[in-house]
């Protein structure tokens, strides 16, 4: 096996500063085929980084197709990496390093590189035929198109087979190693530690020792080539010095995982089992495979054969006395949506994930969008509500399960929890939370008869107006439930117009109430009054909190709130927006939440979308700030 440094031999070598750069933050992507590992690539370069002790926000970028034809611009696969001394919150608006391995990686993302930015392109990639198929006439590398960055480039190819000769691979086999390679570059590059990248090496390839030690004895390759190579002047090695974070023992986690490990301890704070059926569709699949790794906490997984199967599935659990959860995007949730109406109408606990994508239909599968807020509102036959709650970054999913989890049992309703493709996949540093802090959460299965007659399944508690639990096999609690109205009275079925109008008002005035029971709208950043606030929700948080601290740091009077409770809205909301002269909401949509506030609040305010498939850019949203702004200063002098 190739001799390795331990973590403490390499981070003493970045230690002496005298050929390193201090940079603040640094925005690095990775691009190439599907098949060159660029996701993996970018994945261990963020373990790295973690480990560095840098704060961090990762954005993946991958195509729908499962193996689209290699080398064409359909099959590019990118991952970027925000990483910094201070807090960050989004993936970065422009890339300050692309690594381009062939002509169609180098195609799509090199626009998004900053001027000036570094382009580390492998030569060995770009044949006549790889730069036809990505749609170049000439060799880029020969035309000016490159002249406004700094660039490295080299043929990858050459040196990672150079690299793994030893090791008796074949041709195929070696080439896989060149990401590796890469990685090995880029870690020297940014004084990342190798450690953690080759134990995983270790780990992963245990069974095939050939395959395990050429990977990496092309990572340390790549790393030797940055140590004894001639990059010229404008080519230095650099240093993100440890971002300042609260004590505490903290992980690198993505959406899926910190919502997943929500839901398990929102079954273990409420002190039930949790059943999760779901139906595999993306951006919403690794939610699966996360919880099926926890059955030691009570979780139990059901992958059905459709949509309608998976959330039936989880209404019967919840019928039978567990937590009953089902997740989707957004086509799965429409074909979801008469059994969620029988949710609402059965009036059972249910947790109903979205994790939207690009829609309509089909759509941009693996590509980001919050287009599903109408949906969640709205997106059922009658007038069928239930409470919406959406998480804003990765960590946060872990409290919004909870929350979540909480309105439903205590008001026996579904519950539609809002993610989207880029919360999912995103990484971000989070602080393990002490679960002494979170109360229990309490849970009213009825399990006696009343004393002054036959059990009536809709009976309603005079708080919440939710009904009883009464978990099948109870002696006594005998009842019916089901599609069809039943009677406020007794609880069997019902045609008679006057209970349909009460129970239509009950299950509505539950809802609402729930107003009552949730944190009042505070403002993210900046003051409860003022010029301008701009309003986002879900994944809009970073970018959004970004623009506006930077607008307040020159002086600027704007302010951010972000909704986490979407329907029903906190009770002050509506009097915190007017305290503003002027509103604007940010939206991965062409302006749903904005339609939702002025059909709430009278709400004069302004949309600002965007459907891209992308997040937002943080000067996108400064560059509105200052546009709202001087408008409202152009008329004020009018």
């Amino acid at each position: 096996m190739p001799d390795m440094k331990d973590d403490e031999q390499i981070m003493d070598t970045f230690n002496s500063t005298d050929r390193l750069e201090a940079l603040d933050s640094v925005v690095v992507r990775f691009a190439g085929d599907s098949g060159d590992g660029m996701q993996l690539t970018g994945s261990q370069f963020t373990t790295s980084t973690a480990l560095a002790g840098n704060d961090l926000s990762t954005f993946p970028d991958f195509p729908a197709e499962i193996r689209a034809p290699a080398g064409t611009t359909f099959g590019v696969s990118a991952f970027q990496i925000n990483f910094g001394s201070d807090t960050v919150l989004t993936a970065g608006d422009d890339p300050d390093v692309l690594v381009a391995m062939n002509p169609a990686a180098l195609k799509v993302n090199l626009e998004t590189v900053r001027e000036g930015g570094m382009v580390v392109i492998d030569t060995g990639a770009f044949s006549t035929r790889n730069l036809q198929k990505a749609g170049f006439d000439t060799n880029p590398l020969e035309t000016p198109l490159l002249d406004p960055y700094r660039v490295l480039k080299f043929d990858i190819s050459k040196l990672t087979l150079e690299s793994v000769k030893d090791f008796g691979l074949s041709n195929k086999e070696a080439l896989r190693c060149k990401n590796m390679w890469t990685l090995g570059l880029m870690l020297w590059m940014f004084s990342r530690p190798r450690a953690a990248v080759i134990k995983w090496l270790e780990t992963k390839f245990a069974k095939v020792p050939n395959i395990r030690d050429a990977n990496i004895a092309a990572l340390n390759a790549g790393h030797a080539f940055g140590d004894t190579s001639e990059l010229g002047a404008s080519f230095k090695r650099y240093r993100v010095d440890r971002a300042q974070a609260q004590p505490g023992e903290y992980r690198t986690v993505t959406g899926s995982q910190s919502l997943a490990w929500g839901i398990a301890a929102a079954g273990q704070l409420a002190g039930l089992p949790i059943m999760f059926g779901s139906y595999p569709i993306t951006p919403a699949s690794p939610l699966l495979h996360e919880l099926s790794r926890m059955k030691e906490f009570g979780v139990m997984t059901f992958q059905a054969e459709d949509e309608i199967a998976a959330i039936c599935s989880a209404i019967g659990a919840s019928f039978a006395g567990s937590l009953g959860v089902t997740s989707s995007s957004g086509p799965g949730i429409a074909l979801k949506s008469e059994a969620l109406g029988l949710a609402i109408s059965t009036e059972l606990p249910l947790l109903v994930v979205n994790s939207q994508r690009g829609g309509p239909s089909t759509g941009l599968p693996t590509k980001t969008e919050q287009s599903d807020l109408y949906q969640a509102v709205y997106g059922r036959n009658g007038d069928a509500p239930l409470p919406v709650i959406a998480s804003s970054t990765p960590g946060d999913c872990f409290e919004v399960a909870i929350e979540a989890t909480r309105l439903a049992l205590k008001y026996m309703t579904p519950v539609m929890l809002l993610t989207d493709g880029y919360i999912a996949n995103a990484a971000e540093p989070w602080k393990l939370p002490d679960m002494a802090d979170f109360p229990s959460i309490a849970v009213k299965q009825k399990d006696r008869p009343d004393e002054d007659g036959p059990f009536n399944a809709y009976s309603r508690d005079p708080e919440t107006l939710a009904r009883p639990w009464a978990v099948p096999g109870t002696p006594g609690l005998e009842h019916r439930i089901g599609g069809i109205e039943k009677s406020t009275e007794t609880g069997h079925i019902s045609y008679d117009p006057a209970n349909h109008q009460r129970m239509s008002d009950l299950r509505a005035d539950k809802i609402n109430r729930i107003a009552q029971d949730i944190p009042e709208q505070s403002v993210a950043y900046g003051t409860d009054s003022g010029k301008l606030a701009v309003v986002g929700w879900g994944s809009t948080f970073g970018p959004i909190d970004q623009a506006v601290r930077r607008a307040r740091a020159e002086g600027l009077d704007v302010s951010h709130i972000h909704i986490r409770h979407i329907h029903p809205f906190p009770a002050n909301l509506g009097a915190l927006l007017a305290r503003y002269d002027r509103v604007i909401v940010a939206e991965m949509n062409m302006g749903q939440l904005i339609t939702v506030l002025r059909d709430r609040f009278l709400l004069d305010a302004r949309s600002v979308t965007k459907v891209s498939g992308q997040p937002f850019k943080i000067r996108e949203l400064l560059d509105v700030i200052h546009e709202e702004l001087n408008t409202a200063i152009s008329k004020a002098a009018e």
